[in-house]
């Protein structure tokens, strides 16, 4: 019995965390802007392959809390850029330490690189503590974001559809949403990125990695970016 309880448990836990899936969205085939987020436990990837396969835009982990940096950030980002592909940089967010000291960590790991989108502010639940209040995070990533937008950088807000219910709706709205959801998203979420996948399969990376849309066609995008990079750099 204990087992059967365990395994409703873990089903309930990556329904609501947004680490599990099962079948693709049918309407990812309404949108045409692909994109991927890696980081250095996807292992070397050949960014030509992946804008030859009709990649546009990637996000790459490069920081989380107030002190680490991946250590494939720099060379990452570097190969994307030389593939022509449209790149980010996100951000894991810690809830116990200062959003003002998390800014820092981003803004010493982008000197001297220049990103085509916002960063992506990483807001879930998934491997941080609990019992630390909503209200306390939420001011916390504010202050990230106030920092950031001081040194000419925008941000993203990224969470899952249980993040979106606790620290996102009605709170971080001001900034733009990159939800991750394995279901068709409904109308009452205004998203700019849509991650529908943790298990794509592409050539030039070895393991699975997370796969993502752009709210918008390439006209829309085209604009965006621009628009983006005019902004911030």
């Amino acid at each position: 019995m204990a087992l059967f309880v365990g395994i409703a448990v873990y089903i309930f836990y990556i329904v609501v965390t947004g680490r599990g899936e099962t079948v693709i969205p049918q309407s990812v085939v309404n949108y045409t802007i692909k994109g991927v987020d890696i980081s250095s436990h996807n292992g070397d990837v050949n960014f030509n392959s992946l804008a030859r396969q009709g990649i546009d835009f990637v996000y790459i982990k490069g920081t989380e809390g107030t002190d680490f940096k991946d250590n494939k950030f720099n060379v990452n980002f570097r190969k994307a850029a030389e593939a022509g592909l449209k790149v980010g940089m996100y951000h894991f967010f810690r809830f116990d330490t200062s959003g003002y000291m998390q800014a820092l960590n981003v803004i010493n790991s982008l000197r001297g690189l220049k990103p085509d989108l916002p960063v992506a502010i990483d807001l879930e639940q998934w491997t941080n503590p609990r019992g630390i209040s909503v209200d306390s995070v939420v001011k916390q990533v504010e202050k990230m974001a106030d920092v950031l937008a001081k040194e000419g950088q925008e941000v993203v807000i990224y969470t899952n559809k249980d993040g979106y219910s606790r620290f996102y709706r009605n709170r971080l709205e001001k900034y733009p949403l990159w939800l991750c959801s394995f279901t068709d998203i409904e109308e009452k979420y205004d998203w700019l990125f849509w991650q529908y996948s943790h298990r794509g399969r592409l050539e030039g990376v070895d393991r699975l990695v997370d796969m993502n849309l752009f709210n918008g066609n390439d006209s829309v995008w085209q604009k965006y970016v621009k628009s983006v990079v005019r902004r911030i750099q």
